[in-house]
């Protein structure tokens, strides 16, 4: 049994930004199947990132029923993930080489409140599969961030665990889940408690090292 600690990593803020990508492949959606003048901004998907994908449905599309957002929404991520699988988005700065260093110590997962495919796409886009163990979603399950991460611990058998993300529902999540927190300050948000972060991806393995005390 892998007995090295496991570093658990949330996307969107975390390890790329695809918000560019995401919007141009929304409004590609938007306005064929629902207003022609409509347009979505990076600005309006970084403010959603990291929420489930049903939350997300009502804040993009508050005017309209429940089931015809969250439709409207498939339709967009279907298309997001297509876009994603081609173009790729914006990888933050040494992210490739920080994890071949950081694979060296420790086993490597992602949990994410994303669709189905939208990890896959980020992994197939950069060729990374090989660098992370195991990977879980709100799309394959519709489990929270903090039930996925307790679900990728136990399916691992993980016993210690760092979940690193950037805004406060990371936290709130790696808390209900039990295990450890390192914040990526450089992301979207920020943490109302008192916890390591780190200002650069490449910053990652010091910190981690430091909180568990190798």
């Amino acid at each position: 049994m892998d007995n090295r600690p496991a570093l658990i990593f949330d996307m969107d803020g975390t390890l790329w930004d695809s918000s560019v990508g995401v919007a141009r492949s929304w409004t590609q959606i938007i306005r064929k199947e629902y207003d022609k003048n409509r347009s979505v901004t990076r600005e309006d998907v970084q403010s959603v990132m990291g929420l489930t994908m049903d939350v997300i449905a009502h804040r993009i599309f508050p005017e309209l029923k429940k089931k015809d957002a969250e439709a409207l929404l498939e339709k967009c991520t279907d298309n997001e993930n297509r876009y994603l699988l081609e173009h790729g988005g914006r990888l933050y700065p040494h992210l490739v080489a920080t994890l071949d260093r950081l694979k060296e110590n420790y086993r490597l997962f992602i949990v994410s409140n994303c669709q189905s495919g939208y990890i896959e796409c980020f992994l197939d886009h950069y060729g990374l599969r090989d660098r992370f163990e195991d990977i879980e979603c709100y799309g394959n399950n519709l489990k929270k961030k903090g039930a996925n991460i307790k679900l990728i611990c136990k399916r691992n058998g993980i016993k210690r665990a760092v979940y690193v993300g950037d805004i406060q529902g990371d936290y709130d999540s790696a808390c209900e889940a039990g295990v450890g927190f390192i914040h990526a300050s450089y992301g979207f948000g920020t943490i109302d408690a008192e916890v390591p972060a780190i200002k650069s991806f490449r910053g990652l393995p010091g910190a981690a090292k430091k909180y568990f005390g190798e």
